[in-house]
């Protein structure tokens, strides 16, 4: 149901918490179609009620993961963006925070935005002192034989109450400058890979080193901090090349 304050179409929350074994409960998961999470041993699943995000749906994830616990967040699948009426844009929003000592893992599978499609996904994490956080964002233009819609992806994490990396990337399928060298240099799909490990600033010989190869680049943000970029032309390729 469409909440008008917020105009969110629909909205799921995770919290994560430490037990008293060591471990990680979830005292709130909570779901709403087309957003439906459901608990696995290795992972919590986002899996689709329905088709889409459809051009003018606004989705929302929430994700609280507090001091000392650990979460792993997957989908079932890839999402696929498709037109909607009037050409109206479709939204995700994921708003995560992590506690001191806590962990999320954040690996959703790709984004494919359709011929016509208008899609937006925007992610915004809060990272208390001594969080950790794997993120990766994988986009690919269009199905099978389509050029594809246009997607806006916008990255804003804090640590300790500081800007740590702010990432924004438009991609369309009909812009030829977006396909140029300047952008996607002829390649469908592209993605990011952050990953914040507060221990690398006390283990210099593990932190990964800045390097670029074919279509990859590992980019060190801080002493705490890589981020990957990658390009390839199919979703292998990629997820391949989104790797420390």
């Amino acid at each position: 149901m469409l909440d008008q304050a917020t105009g969110i179409l629909a909205a799921a929350r995770i919290v994560a918490e430490a037990d008293s074994g060591c471990g990680t409960r979830l005292p709130v998961l909570s779901s709403q179609v087309p957003l439906v999470l459901r608990r696995t041993p290795d992972a919590v699943y986002l899996v689709g009620g329905a088709a889409g995000p459809l051009g003018g749906d606004e989705l929302g994830l929430t994700i609280e993961v507090r001091a000392g616990a650990s979460l792993r967040v997957r989908t079932a699948a890839a999402t696929v963006a498709l037109p909607g009426a009037d050409g109206c844009e479709s939204v995700f929003r994921v708003t995560a925070t992590v506690g001191a000592g806590g962990r999320l893992e954040y690996l959703p599978e790709p984004v494919i935005v359709a011929n016509s499609a208008r899609h937006r996904v925007e992610v915004t994490v809060a990272l208390a002192e001594g969080a950790a956080l794997v993120l990766r964002d994988e986009l690919i233009l269009g199905r099978h034989g389509e050029r594809g819609g246009s997607c806006v992806t916008r990255l804003r994490v804090n640590y300790a109450g500081s800007p740590l990396l702010r990432h924004e990337l438009t991609v369309s399928g009909l812009d030829e400058v977006c396909l140029g060298p300047a952008v996607l240099a002829g390649q469908r799909a592209v993605g990011s890979l952050l990953h914040v490990e507060p221990a690398w600033a006390t283990q210099d010989g593990d932190r990964p080193q800045a390097r670029h190869g074919p279509g990859v680049a590992v980019m060190p943000l801080s002493d705490l901090a890589t981020l990957v970029t990658a390009l390839g032309p199919d979703a292998i390729t990629l997820r391949d090349r989104l790797t420390i």
